[in-house]
């Protein structure tokens, strides 16, 4: 499993492997952060997440391991293409685009994996598969920046 963090200290990103024979060391700060392998059930095909490698906290949710701007590139062509085809009077040539963008983004929404965040420090936990954990809840997520922004 991969887990992509933050350094307690200066809130550097990293990366670490787990489970990891030594504690992990912030290239930046050079704090030592010890990783606990997460509690879990399921097989390596799908797994749900019980605590956080990184601080041990029990609410996580899940989310696609895809990059937003993918998507989002994928949406606007096959809207540019949409918008040239109409504007060109090729109705046919313009649907397929849009259709195309959709049936591209669906496909890889199939394919790619998911990602297990936690709620508190924003660790993210890859290589989990088809994760059965709840997806992100707004409540939740308000009730942790709301306890960040009463410590500060």
């Amino acid at each position: 499993m991969n887990v992509g963090l933050l350094c307690p200290v200066c809130e550097h990103s990293g990366h670490a492997s787990l489970p990891a024979a030594e504690p992990w060391r912030c290239p930046s700060c050079g704090h030592l952060l010890t990783l606990t392998p997460p509690s879990s059930t399921g097989t390596e095909a799908g797994r749900t997440l019980h605590s956080c490698a990184v601080c041990g906290n029990h609410e996580l949710y899940k989310m696609k391991g895809f990059p937003h701007w993918l998507g989002l590139s994928i949406l606007a062509l096959g809207i540019l293409v949409f918008l040239v085809g109409n504007a060109l009077r090729h109705q046919w040539i313009a649907w397929a685009g849009l259709l195309g963008s959709w049936v591209v983004d669906l496909v890889l929404y199939r394919i790619v994996d998911d990602v297990v965040v936690c709620y508190r420090c924003g660790s993210k936990h890859a290589g989990v598969g088809r994760s059965g954990n709840q997806p992100f809840e707004l409540t939740i997520h308000e009730r942790y920046r709301q306890e960040r922004l009463q410590s500060r």
